[in-house]
C-alpha cells in the first residue's frame, strides 16, 4: 500500500502505544485532500539506523521522531536546521531524492505558538521549567528565542539542569527547595513525564504561586493532570499540552506534504481526544 500512494510519511518511537500523529495527519491529509498516507512505526533502539534507512529506501517522505530516538537520529542526519543544533535533539526528519537526511526540530515553535495562542498576554518576566529533558531543552530554547526574563530551571537529577542553565542562560533551583522560589514566577512549566496517566504524580506545591501565574503542563494524557487541577482550584489560568504537539506538526506537515495546515486548537483536540 505504503508504495501505492503518492507520499507517506511516518512517527517513529517506541514503543509508541498511544500516538496521536497518525491521526492528525490523517484528518489533515483528508481535508486539504492530498493524496498521501501517514503511519506509526514503532522502532526499537537498536534497529534505529537500519529502519530508519529502509523508510528512506521505500520512499517516505520523511518521519517525526519521538522518544527515545530524539537524539540519537542526529547522528543519521547528512545536515541538521539551526533549531535542531540549538535545542541538541530532532523531532523531524526530511529524506531527499538524493538520498541526504535532513534533520529538523519544532518542538520549540510548537511550544510558544501554543502559548501566545491560548494566552496572548502572556508573561514570559519569570519562568520556572521542571524537568531537564529533551522537551526541557525545547522549552528553553523558546523561552530565549522570545526575549523572556528570568528563567529558573529545576531537576531530581541536579547536574542535568546545571547543564542545561549553563548552556541557556538560565538559573538553576534545587528540587528540594523549588518551592521557596514560585512566589515571583509569572510561568510555570513541566516537561517531565510526572503527571501522565500511568506515571508518577508531578512532586510540587503551587501554594506560593501569584494569582497572575500562569501554568504549562506538556503532558497531555491526562488533558488535565494533577497539575493543572491544582492550578484551576487556586483560579490561575492554565494551558494543556495537546496543543503543543498540534502545533509542532504543522510545520512538519507543510514539509511532508506542501501544506501548510490551519490549527484550531480547539477543533483538534476535540478530535484527538474523541
Amino acid at each position: 500500500m505504503t508504495l501505492q500512494i503518492k507520499k507517506c510519511a511516518a512517527v517513529i518511537g517506541y514503543p509508541l502505544l498511544h500516538t496521536l500523529s497518525p491521526k492528525l495527519h490523517t484528518h489533515w491529509l483528508d481535508q486539504y485532500k492530498i493524496d498521501g498516507a501517514y503511519e506509526a512505526w514503532p522502532i526499537d533502539p537498536v534497529n534505529l539506523k537500519d529502519s530508519v534507512l529502509r523508510l528512506r529506501d521505500k520512499g517516505f517522505v520523511g518521519l517525526n521522531v519521538t522518544v527515545p530516538h530524539k537524539e540519537t537520529v542526529m547522528a543519521l542526519c547528512d545536515s541538521l536546521s539551526a533549531d535542531a543544533q540549538k535545542i541538541g535533539a530532532v523531532n523531524t526528519i526530511l529524506f531527499h531524492s538524493s538520498g541526504v537526511i535532513e534533520g529538523h526540530n519544532h518542538d520549540a515553535y510548537g511550544f510558544i505558538t501554543h502559548a501566545l495562542s491560548s494566552v496572548p498576554d502572556l508573561d514570559l518576566s519569570c519562568v520556572m521549567v521542571l524537568g531537564a529533558g529533551g522537551a526541557a531543552r525545547a522549552v528553553l530554547y523558546a523561552l530565549k528565542q522570545a526575549g523572556g526574563g528570568e528563567v529558573k530551571i529545576t531537576n531530581r537529577t541536579l547536574d542535568r539542569a546545571e547543564n542545561l542553565a549553563d548552556e541557556f542562560g538560565a538559573r538553576v533551583v534545587e528540587w528540594e527547595t523549588k518551592e521557596n522560589y514560585l512566589s515571583d514566577v509569572t510561568l510555570l512549566i513541566n516537561t517531565t513525564s510526572a503527571g501522565m496517566a500511568g506515571q508518577m504524580n508531578l512532586d510540587i506545591d503551587i501554594a506560593n504561586l501569584p494569582l497572575n501565574a500562569v501554568v504549562y503542563d506538556i503532558v497531555y494524557k491526562p488533558l488535565l493532570t494533577p497539575l493543572l487541577r491544582a492550578a484551576q482550584a487556586k483560579n490561575l489560568r492554565i494551558i494543556t499540552g495537546l496543543g503543543m504537539l498540534i502545533h509542532q506538526a504543522a510545520p512538519a506537515f507543510k514539509q511532508f506534504f506542501g501544506v501548510m495546515p490551519v490549527v484550531n486548537n480547539n477543533e483538534l483536540e476535540r478530535l484527538l481526544l474523541s
